[in-house]
């Protein structure tokens, strides 16, 4: 360890599962790169979805991971590991990380590091890796979008949906999102969605099927679940794909499995944590190699809605739950 960093840190725990006031600042010793890793002093990170859940309860991290929430950070590496590659004392990178974010430091891979993007500041940066990495490995690399097919995105002012939109359309697909109420339907429509439902006045099922070319969408992003399961298999083109990232309304759901092989639909979804660090890796190449360039082009840009104090992260917790936000929930360290 570096003689000119601190022994100590600032970090954000759990003190029990619940809710959001279980959120406690504490010290922590600075940890050490390990092999194939660095240190990251951390500017941002970025808060998601399973931060949520795991600080319910509901999704422990994996066995070794770090027990400090924060999937995803942005900063400057300041210690390196051996064997860590190209990465050097001083490089700006963002990062997805397997917990630890909430922190003054973050020891990470350096295969899971990326550089920030010209022109994004550090906060900006710090809410890329969590989406990207999702959106990519399953709406392109998992369903197979192509150019000139529909996605269906749920939720498509949240950071998942605001990614997701932004992607399809950089990549020549056609999107409709859903969302309400009416000031995150125009931000979606901000974003290039070709057709916004606002789900509380209008039916997406009949609005798909009646607007898209094929009758339907090729591809659906559900993190609602529930009660969406028979709504989206009826919105889905013949052949389409469907991806569950979340479950907003229940992981349960019954399903007319009929439809499923007359229409010979694709279910599928995952989570990115549990994923291999291999998978990891070979979606951060994808990304440098064929989205980061879209960021220099000025055709990408991050949605960040609102930024908290590290030691507000109960406060950034509660505004989440609050589904009033639209794009990225930021901590800055």
């Amino acid at each position: 360890m570096s003689a000119a960093l601190p022994d100590t840190m600032p970090v954000v725990e759990i003190a029990e599962s619940g809710g959001p006031e279980v959120l406690k600042s504490a010290e922590r010793p600075v940890p050490e790169p390990g092999p194939g890793e660095v240190l990251v002093k951390v500017a941002a990170a970025g808060v998601n979805g399973p931060d949520l859940m795991q600080r319910r309860g509901l999704y422990p991290p994996p066995k070794g991971a770090s027990d400090l929430l924060g999937l995803e950070i942005a900063g400057t590496v300041v210690a390196v590991g051996e064997g860590a590659g190209r990465w050097r004392d001083g490089d700006a990178v963002c990062a997805l990380t397997n917990g630890g974010g909430y922190a003054g430091f973050c020891a990470v891979l350096a295969d899971h590091c990326l550089a920030v993007p010209g022109g994004l500041s550090p906060v900006e940066a710090a809410g890329l890796p969590e989406t990207y990495f999702t959106v990519w490995s399953n709406v392109f690399r998992r369903a197979g979008l192509k150019e000139g097919e529909v996605l269906l995105v749920h939720g498509g002012a949240g950071g998942i949906g605001t990614t997701a939109i932004q992607l399809a359309k950089a990549f020549g697909a056609k999107v409709f999102a859903t969302d309400s109420p009416d000031a995150r339907c125009a931000a979606c429509a901000d974003l290039g969605a070709d057709r916004v439902i606002n789900y509380e006045n209008e039916d997406f099922v009949e609005v798909v099927k009646g607007e898209s070319p094929a009758r339907g969408a090729n591809v659906i992003l559900d993190i609602v679940g529930g009660d969406y399961m028979q709504r989206n298999i009826k919105a889905l083109a013949l052949d389409g794909r469907m991806i569950h990232l979340a479950f907003n309304k229940g992981p349960k759901a019954e399903l007319n499995m009929m439809s499923v092989m007359l229409k010979r639909l694709t279910l599928t979804g995952s989570t990115l944590r549990s994923q291999t660090d291999a998978f990891k890796t070979a979606t951060a190449r994808e990304l440098e190699e064929k989205v980061w360039p879209l960021f220099d082009a000025g055709r990408l840009k991050p949605l960040v809605h609102e930024t908290f104090p590290l030691a507000e992260a109960a406060d950034a917790h509660r505004l989440m739950e609050s589904s009033a936000h639209v794009g990225k929930i930021m901590l800055e360290v």
